[in-house]
Formats: structure tokens, sequence, C-alpha cells
């Protein structure tokens, strides 16, 4: 069976990325896809001490294979580390205490097919096993119906893009004292959004205080961002997101593990440009390319913001007897009608 050399843009700026080399910069492939009597690569890259005592920062994009945007922003930040590795000695010396995990692509032939499910056509933001604890919205929710309609959530067994994502991620967080990951999407409203779970409920997570704390320090660090920090649930629940299936794992473990989603949303790049409508990738990416070019900058400060909140994560996280001060203001914020 034949190992395909990628075939998008994307696909060849991850391949030319990784002909870098810097003894900081370890890449390897998670699974090979199979598809059409194909097999295509998920890699990923471990930048920083691989030691088992230093915090970690996840990149993931592409997991729905028409958001080519969210590749792009991930990638983009991704070459600006890699340039900066060859002069930057702040960044050289950050590293000695943090681990960044970059996976860029994480649905190559949902990528190439430039369709938002995988090869199968399972939606793999729908295809962990979790269960929505209330009836979600028909469809958007997930649905096992066909894989013929949007929302495919797949078998009882998770596809091997998910699974080598989970067990990636799963494996990291296992041997990191605390974990962040930033799963960049596009294709919702008007706004930019940092979403954390839960997905599948309307229940508050284990870890609020610490989600209030770190929207708290980017607001005063960055008072000039824009993003709408808030659970999922506030918009919408789903069953089998791979995000709230990975945070249950790693609670039971009583690891830290602090999943966030960067929704893009791309419905203001349809108002400005209403004729990439007729496209499914006008839909979910920006067209022109001096607004991808924007796009592209417009990230830059929160990512590099993560990188620096992560090394420092001892500094802000909340002591016990915040934790329950910051709690009480989180569930004002973001739970109206909930009573703790």
């Amino acid at each position: 069976m034949q190992v395909e050399r990628f075939s998008t843009p994307e696909m060849r700026h991850l391949e030319n990325l990784l002909e870098f080399s810097s003894p900081l910069i370890h890449a390897r492939e998670l699974t090979r896809v199979e598809h059409r009597e194909r097999r295509y690569p998920i890699y990923a890259l471990n930048i920083g001490a691989q030691r088992d005592d230093v915090p970690v920062l996840a990149f993931i994009g592409g997991v729905h294979g028409v958001e080519r945007i969210g590749s792009q922003v991930v990638l983009s930040f991704l070459e600006t580390l890699i340039q900066r590795l060859q002069w930057d000695n702040s960044l050289i010396d950050g590293l000695e205490n943090l681990r960044l995990l970059f996976v860029p692509i994480a649905n190559p032939v949902g990528m190439l097919r430039q369709t938002r499910a995988n090869g199968a056509g399972v939606d793999l933001m729908r295809n962990a096993p979790v269960e929505a604890v209330e009836r979600p919205a028909f469809l958007v929710g997930g649905q096992r119906l066909s894989h013929h309609l949007p929302w495919y959530r797949g078998g009882e067994q998770m596809e091997p893009e998910a699974q080598a994502l989970v067990d990636y991620i799963g494996a990291e967080s296992d041997r990191s004292p605390f974990t962040l990951c930033l799963d960049v999407h596009s294709g919702f409203g008007m706004v930019d959004r940092l979403w954390f779970p839960y997905a599948n409920s309307r229940q508050p997570v284990p870890h609020l205080a610490e989600y209030y704390a770190i929207n708290k320090l980017m607001r005063r660090t960055y008072p000039h961002l824009d993003y709408v920090f808030e659970p999922q649930s506030r918009q919408y629940l789903t069953h089998g997101d791979l995000w709230d299936h990975l945070y249950t794992q790693a609670l039971n473990k009583h690891r830290q593990l602090l999943p966030l989603t960067l929704e893009m949303g791309s419905w203001r790049w349809v108002k400005k440009n209403p004729v990439q409508v007729g496209k499914l990738t006008g839909l979910f990416n920006p067209v022109k390319p001096h607004r991808v070019q924007r796009v592209l900058r417009r990230h830059i400060v929160m990512m590099e913001f993560l990188v620096r909140a992560t090394r420092s994560y001892q500094s802000w996280l909340p002591a016990d007897e915040q934790r329950v001060f910051k709690r009480r203001a989180a569930l004002r914020r973001w739970y109206e009608n909930y009573t703790d």
C-alpha cells in the first residue's frame, strides 16, 4: 500500500517544516490513515524539554478537514517558533521548562477531500465514547443514522485519527504536571470564541476555577483581545466530543488537563464576501488573501499568551482557598441558573 505525499498547500507546508533540524524538535508519525488503497500520515511535533516534570501546551488543527484555516493558524505559529529557534535565546531558554506539542493536520484525508468528516464519513468531534446528558439538537449534536448525513458519529470504536489524537494527548498529559490544549476550528458565529468543556452537559466542570483564572489573567494582560470565553454548552450540546473524553480521562487519573477550543467566527468572512458561500470551503475559511493574512496575524498574541501561561502555570493557578471564590465568580458569569 502506497504512502501518499501530501498534496494540499497545508500538507506541503507541514512537510517543509518537518525538514527543519533542531535538538529541540522531535517529530513523529502518530498513525497512518488508509483511504482508497493509500496511506496518509498524521504527524506530531514535540518541541522543548522532554522531561516528565515540565508543563505541556498542545496546538491541534485540521480535525475537520474543511476548516483549513485552523491548520493554517497552527502551521503559521509553528513556523514562527521554528524560525525563532534559530536565533531567539529567550525562547530556547524558556523551552528548558516547557514542552510544546503540535498536530497541525489531525484529519489528512478530510483535508484532502475538503470535507468535515474523515474518509469514512465520520465527524471526529462526535466520535468519542461520550453521551450528552441532555438530548442535543437533531443531527448537529451527533447522529448514528448514516454516514451520508452530516455530524455522523461512527460506530462504537473510535476512528484511527481520533484514537491517535486521544492516545497522544493522553500519554503526554499522564506524564506532565499540567497540560493545556488549544484545538483550532472555524465556522460558528460572527465572533471568535474560546470554548472549554463540557460539550455534553450544562454542568460546570470541576476545573471551573482554573478556567476562570486563566480567562481573567488573559483579560488583564491583554485587555484588547476580544474573544468570547465560555463553556461550549452555552451554545449547544453534542455527543462524542473528543475533549470531553480526554478531560474526563485526565480527571479520573487526577491529572490537570485543560482543553480549549478556538472557534473562529467564519460568518463575518461570508458577510464581507457573500459570493464565497457558493463553495463549502467558503463557509469555513476566509477566501480573500488579505483576510487570510489578517486571521494568521490575529491569533498570535493569544497563542503566545498561552505559551507563557503554561510555562508559568504555578503562578496563576488558584490555590485551595482561592478556588472556592473563583468558582463562585465563574458560576455567576457562565451558569446563571446553576445552584452549587
